[in-house]
């Protein structure tokens, strides 16, 4: 990171979704940003977390707030169900009041429950429907209008579903190529409001969900020998929400290690 970056980055806020467990890439992001001076407000669900195989702490969201005030930025957060059509508008609410104007929005908050046809149902798709692109949409268009700074940025997370089939994740790949079809027009749209609207995909990335059998099979296969970590994906990130990434918008980014 140049001085430049990190002097142009110093005392923006930065909203950063599913920030709930120390060992994912939402955590990553927040503390990347933090190094650089951002203030961050996060969101966290427990109740979605409870349900995963992996769990969290029920500390967990806050003590990560606490590791960024240590850092010596300020930090707050929220715990928020993004599939409420009203959580949008109260997240920025919340963020305004206590760390000021956002210039950055993080969009890494997901759902993902595994399905195949067979489990495919009206309630399953909802519930991927309501967050991973309803949410990630309204989120956005909140962003955009309280924005008032000089440039922002939005950042969206994406998946591999473009890389190959998923069969087993078929309402969450739907989903996540929605998110990519609305980051190229939603970018289109605001780029003369100086705010560039981007989207990556980390690829597999090891947060804690990958059984032993899996991560064996995925690191014999890597060009690089292992694995993304979520540090991979908040380097990135933090680029794409300097300045020096002011002329990248409306772009689908694969960082996937070669797989």
């Amino acid at each position: 990171m140049t001085v430049y970056q990190h002097e142009m980055l110093t005392g923006k806020t930065a909203v950063i979704t599913g920030v709930s467990r120390k060992i994912g890439i939402g955590t990553a992001v927040a503390r990347a940003l933090a190094e650089v001076g951002c203030n961050i407000f996060t969101t966290y669900y427990r109740p979605y977390d409870a349900t995963m195989p992996w769990g969290s702490q029920a500390d967990e969201a806050e003590s990560v707030i606490a590791e960024l005030r240590q850092m010596g930025v300020k930090a707050a957060g929220l715990e928020l169900d993004l599939s409420d059509p009203a959580a949008p508008a109260a997240l920025f609410d919340a963020a305004e009041a206590a760390l000021g104007p956002v210039a950055i929005l993080v969009n890494n908050a997901t759902y993902s429950v595994n399905d195949g046809v067979a489990g495919l149902t009206a309630v399953h798709i909802d519930h991927h429907y309501a967050v991973n692109v309803r949410g990630m949409m309204l989120l956005c268009a909140e962003f955009v209008r309280h924005f008032q700074g000089e440039w922002g940025r939005i950042i969206n997370l994406t998946s591999g579903q473009g890389a190959g089939p998923m069969p087993d994740e078929l309402a969450y790949a739907a989903t996540k190529g929605a998110v990519d079809a609305f980051t190229v027009s939603l970018a289109a749209g605001i780029a003369g409001q100086k705010i560039t609207v981007n989207a990556i995909d980390p690829g597999v990335t090891d947060t804690g969900w990958m059984p032993p059998d899996l991560y064996a099979h995925l690191l014999a296969r890597s060009p690089m020998g292992r694995v993304g970590q979520p540090e991979d994906a908040a380097r990135l990130i933090r680029f794409l929400a300097s300045p020096e990434a002011g002329w990248i918008t409306g772009q689908i980014i694969r960082s996937r290690g070669g797989l």
